[in-house]
């Protein structure tokens, strides 16, 4: 047997033992044989290294140390879900899918495990990279440190398509969390908080041989990509067990609304004896093409919900109430709490968000209240215990003037906030809008953090976004925690964005209630800056999506002079403030003022692509019909109710072919 041979076998053969190991929890050699053949494969391997593969066995130990972590755009999104806490979300839910697709809907229900978003992106059965959520759009590559998993497949087994992504989460089982806690106090170090924090901070950690050392697993839930071949979700799971992941059994086909609550009920009371922490069930409309059908809203895929189970409560002091000052003005009272441990993380503050809220709950100083995790993510107080209020406690009397700049606050009919109107004097509202500007989403300015824009604020180095680009090296060295690399960084940082499209340019610039999808619209309707400052609230409000508040706010950002002052600078930088040339070459206006309904599988081009032509030839496409609807795409598989309400409200129904002719 030649040596390269002996290397191969000796690889499939770990590879096989990790499998069952790992995966199946079925262990068919000893540890001591194991590392016995894992060692003679590093022997193997030093002497012969012309025959190395980046995916073998003997590099889960770890040693590559990653400086950097490089920000990888995801190729397919990365989209969050929409949350529901009771039966009635679901049945809302429910009825919501029933109204836009066809024939019957069964569903797949899943554990919500709490770990680290993780995407594994393989290439011809190997691992090609790992990368974290980040914001969902794009996040950090961390593929030295994926690998020291046990449980993540460097290689398939079996039939896989050519390429695809994989999602799932990183996490942490208790048994394995306990035992990295005790090993630190018999060290006399402080112990992690929770399993998932800790997970998640693994990710992350320089040294993949310290990766190596913790108990990581990875519980994988979705694949992703073009062309694969599955028709559902309860598939695709059961592929992905056979590719080499490690998918929870847990998972189940419902046929109907009443199983999801009958698995929901079930978990709720066994996830207790789970080894790994979840805080909810989720669950997906099991047919792919029904997923694709209902698509996504901005930040959700409408075929998916999660169910959190009830969240944890405690008790605890209230200390004292403060209030912070947002971005636009907005003042968000805040509730400083006596320290108390709550789902794993220490609680010190609970938004109280509005003057209502503490009115209708009678909040005071110095009560007892009980406090709960909205979401298992943001702390919020439910309730007072009054049998603990102290006698000689007064009711809050909500402040009147900024506790920054101490002007006057307004408070408009309809609105639940109170708002500092000092818009260009007032510091939090001028950092935090600087803030804003160069968020990830927005110009995603590299060198530039939210601690930098404080600094050069409060030095008097900048009073608005614009004077971002008028920075000098020599201005910026000086300030804390900044030297010659960092400052030139910050520099180069601030030229590259410069050439951020224009949609992201409208959202930065902060107009309040425009977020990234508004501009996108705006930008998409318009084409430039100079035609919205031209637009009247009645022009706006003709736009798809955009109503009466936005349109006022729109209007209202461009009537004032500082910020028209600002635009201008901006031009004068070379930002850009209208659709590129050739995005532009790519739009028309052939399908301007129709409402199109897209519904079944096209072979020229995928749903996605189509709605895209759609939309870039001034078109909408609109998820269900009505009388409205101008036309409808039919492909393959078209669900027969979707064709009877066409011909039965006199919608024109065009294949694929018809439509793409359409636009020659």
């Amino acid at each position: 047997m030649s040596i390269q041979q002996k290397i191969q076998d000796l690889r499939n053969e770990l590879r096989e033992h990790n499998y069952n190991y790992y995966v199946l929890d079925n262990a068919t050699i000893s540890d001591y044989e194991f590392d016995v053949k894992l060692k003679e494969l590093q022997g193997l391997e030093a002497q012969h290294p012309e025959f190395y593969d980046p995916n073998s066995p003997t590099l889960r130990v770890g040693g590559e140390v990653t400086k950097n972590f490089n920000t990888i755009v995801h190729e397919h999104r990365m989209y969050s879900l929409d949350n529901s806490y009771s039966k009635e979300d679901l049945l809302d839910w429910e009825k919501r899918i029933k109204k836009l697709v066809d024939g019957e809907v069964y569903y797949t229900c899943e554990l919500k495990y709490d770990g680290a978003s993780i995407s594994l992106t393989y290439e011809n059965g190997n691992l090609l990279r790992a990368v974290t959520r980040g914001d969902g759009t794009q996040g950090d590559e961390v593929t030295a440190n994926i690998k020291t998993i046990k449980s993540v497949p460097l290689q398939l087994k079996g039939d896989f398509p050519p390429k695809f992504d994989i999602r799932g989460e990183i996490v942490l089982p208790f048994e394995g969390f306990n035992k990295m806690n005790e090993e630190r106090l018999e060290a006399g170090e402080e112990p992690y908080r929770n399993p998932r924090n800790t997970a998640s901070g693994s990710l992350k950690l320089q040294d993949s041989a310290e990766v190596a050392k913790r108990p990581l697993e990875c519980l994988l839930y979705n694949i992703t990509g073009h062309n694969l071949g599955f028709n559902t979700q309860f598939e695709t799971l059961d592929k992905a067990r056979q590719m080499g992941f490690k998918v929870p059994d847990a998972a189940k086909l419902a046929t109907s609304i009443d199983e999801v609550l009958e698995f929901i009920a079930y978990w709720d009371v066994h996830r207790h004896d789970l080894p790994y922490e979840t805080d909810g069930v989720v669950i997906k409309v099991n047919n792919l093409q029904q997923q694709e059908e209902l698509g996504y809203t901005a930040k959700a895929p409408r075929w998916a919900m999660a169910y959190k189970f009830k969240a944890e409560q405690v008790s605890t002091r209230l200390n004292e109430i403060t209030y912070q000052v947002g971005r636009t003005g907005a003042i968000t009272p805040v509730a400083n709490l006596e320290p108390v441990e709550l789902a794993g993380t220490t609680v010190k503050r609970a938004s109280l968000h509005n003057a209502d809220q503490i009115e209708k709950l009678d909040i005071r100083e110095g009560d007892e209240v009980f406090v709960e995790k909205g979401g298992e993510i943001i702390p919020k107080i439910i309730a007072v215990d009054m049998s603990k209020r102290p006698v000689n406690s007064v009711p809050t009397q909500y402040i009147t003037h900024c506790p920054e700049c101490q002007t006057e606050l307004i408070r408009q009919e309809g609105d639940a906030k109170h708002y500092c109107p000092n818009y260009n004097g007032c510091n939090p509202q001028i950092i935090g809008r600087i803030q804003h500007y160069i968020s990830r989403k927005a110009m995603d300015i590299e060198g530039l953090g939210g601690e930098t824009v404080a600094l050069l604020v409060n030095e008097g180095l900048i009073s608005n976004y614009s004077d971002l680009y008028t920075l000098k090296k020599d201005e910026v060295m000086p300030l804390e925690r900044m030297a010659e690399k960092s400052a030139e960084n910050l520099i180069n940082g601030i030229e590259a964005s410069k050439q951020i499209p224009f949609e992201r340019v409208l959202f930065a610039i902060g107009i309040r209630y425009v977020g990234e999808t508004v501009a996108k619209k705006l930008a998409k309707h318009y084409k430039s800056i100079d035609a919205i400052v031209e637009a009247t609230v009645e022009d706006l409000v003709s736009v798809d999506e955009i109503g009466d508040r936005i349109a006022d706010s729109v209007v209202e950002f461009f009537a004032s002079e500082e910020n028209k002052t600002i635009i201008q600078k901006l031009r004068n930088h070379g930002l850009q403030l209208e659709v590129s040339a050739d995005k532009l070459a790519n739009q028309t206006d052939k399908l301007k003022g129709l409402s199109i309904v897209v519904s079944g599988v096209f072979e020229t081009v995928s749903r996605t692509e189509l709605k895209k032509l759609i939309e870039d030839n001034g078109g909408k496409v609109s998820s269900s019909i009505s009388s409205k609807t101008n036309f409808l795409v039919a492909g393959d598989k078209m669900g027969p109710s979707k064709r009877t309400k066409a011909e039965t409200l006199g919608v024109e129904i065009i294949t694929e072919k018809d439509f793409l002719l359409k636009l020659k």
